[in-house]
């Protein structure tokens, strides 16, 4: 624990991105497997399920700390940081522990969720007792659920790939999917035989920026493969083994709530893996993402739904081919093969449909064409150079999205609620009002979108007239 709050700390007191590389780098160089799996699960944005309330943890460390309830809610809304507000009241003296990160996983962490409220209070309060500051502010962080640091999936990935040997895209691969952050986890990720032998695991997403530079200055259509953004769950189909597996973006499995699908990848010739979008789609057009929602937080799929919100998978991009691996090769070759294998015909009938390419010969056409995205339920266009090799995450330069402006409303702004974390202190979370008739009506609350400046404008007071601009979504 001691050597993951220092990283933590390391971490925390640099922006400077190779700065964050090299600490990372150090530790998974020399801290024992186990605990590398588990330093690297917590920094890839894994979490195990809360194991305590929070509302109890208040309650015992306003108790240790021999402070009335309202005294510690005052501090925790000054630091809007709960694991924060813990370790500033308690008292400075603490202990220091010797037990790895991987020990007080397994000793300290999992056991607290059995625990009766006794125990679990005894428990906590001895782990306050044998940690420093420093170990207990991270101790706070992962019972909290809320550990997070300023750091990218793919600096983690250079990290390690820094401190083995191992290729990044790699690394990358190997760190997609579901995993268990245990000894032999972090010994396979370290393995020198880049043949991985898991069937489901995904291959990490190619991402795009927002176009940033004038159109003209990306030379000439004819470069570039114009599709529609469409507005579904991106996800990667595989057939691998006889077996299919759909997985989001966000590395959620999600075959069992996408049944048509997976049972229509299953006439894909064995190793193959699709990049694409799962679409509510009737009568040969996509319907709007709100009906997809109806069936993302289903655990079952009865007919019903199934009848009311059909869905496709919109193919994009084809990353394994006959069990081989064909991300390096250029998206020209990937697409002509992508069409060969799905094919444009009968689109209507399909449940895998090729995301057909956009014609346009100049980029004037194509602000024309554009401007057909909202009446066709799509979010604008993506640019990807014919030339370019699908990389894992977002880099610049090879995949644009030049999306549609947002619709805007006319509101009010008329609550205001102090942030957490670093804008605790500032009131960030907002609640909008329309008018009907004479009286104000809530109906959205927004809590991102305006810069620190803004910010501070708004808290002084500043932000004037009758209304502002609250995004589409």
């Amino acid at each position: 624990m001691r050597d993951f709050a220092n990283l933590y700390k390391s971490l925390d007191e640099t922006n400077k991105t190779n700065e964050k590389v090299a600490a990372m780098r150090d530790f998974f160089r020399e801290a024992a497997p186990e605990d590398a799996a588990w330093a690297l699960y917590f920094l890839t944005g894994r979490r195990p399920k809360r194991p305590v309330n929070t509302t109890k943890l208040q309650m015992w460390a306003a108790a240790a700390a021999n402070i009335p309830p309202w005294l510690f809610y005052e501090c925790y809304e000054a630091t809007g940081d709960l694991a924060e507000a813990i370790t500033k009241v308690l008292p400075d003296e603490g202990g220091s522990n010797d037990a790895p990160l991987s020990v007080w996983m397994s000793d300290r962490f999992f056991p607290l969720a059995g625990l009766s409220e006794d125990e679990q209070k005894r428990s906590i309060l001895g782990a306050w007792a044998e940690l420093d500051a420093g170990e207990r502010f991270v101790f706070n962080k992962l019972i909290t659920g809320s550990f997070r640091v300023g750091v990218s999936q793919d600096l983690v990935v250079r990290a390690v790939s820094q401190a083995s040997g191992i290729p990044p895209a790699v690394i990358a691969h190997r760190l997609t999917g579901s995993w268990y952050p245990d000894e032999q986890f972090f010994t396979q990720l370290l393995h020198i035989d880049e043949a991985d032998a898991d069937a489901s695991k995904p291959y990490p997403f190619c991402l795009a920026h927002p176009l940033e530079a004038p159109l003209e200055t990306l030379g000439q259509p004819s470069e570039w493969l114009i599709e529609w953004k469409w507005d579904g769950i991106r996800a990667q189909v595989i057939r691998r083994e006889s077996q299919v597996f759909i997985w989001s973006r966000g590395e959620d499995l999600i075959t069992g709530r996408f049944p048509e699908i997976a049972l229509a990848a299953q006439n894909l010739p064995e190793g193959t893996v699709l990049d694409g979008e799962v679409m509510a789609w009737i009568a040969g057009r996509p319907l709007p993402f709100l009906e997809l929602q109806k069936r993302i937080g289903r655990k079952t799929i009865g007919k019903k739904l199934l009848a009311d919100v059909p869905v496709v998978l919109v193919a994009y991009d084809l990353l394994e081919l006959d069990s081989h691996d064909w991300r390096e090769h250029a998206l020209v070759e990937r697409r002509a093969a992508l069409e060969e294998l799905v094919g444009a015909e009968h689109q209507d009938s399909k449940t895998i449909k090729l995301s057909l390419e956009v014609p346009g010969e100049t980029w004037e056409e194509l602000r024309e064409t554009r401007k057909q995205s909202r009446s066709l339920n799509v979010e604008g266009f993506m640019l990807k150079r014919w030339d370019s090799p699908y990389l894992a995450g977002r880099k610049r330069g090879s995949w644009w999205k030049w999306k549609i402006d947002p619709l805007t409303v006319d509101a009010v702004l008329i609550y205001a609620q102090r942030g957490s974390g670093k804008r605790a202190s500032l009131y960030t979370d907002y609640t909008f009002g329309v008018w009907d008739g004479g009286q104000l009506v809530p109906f959205a609350k927004a809590y991102s979108g305006l810069t620190d400046q803004e910010i501070a404008k708004v808290a002084r007071g500043q932000a004037g007239g009758r209304g502002g601009h609250l995004g589409e979504r």
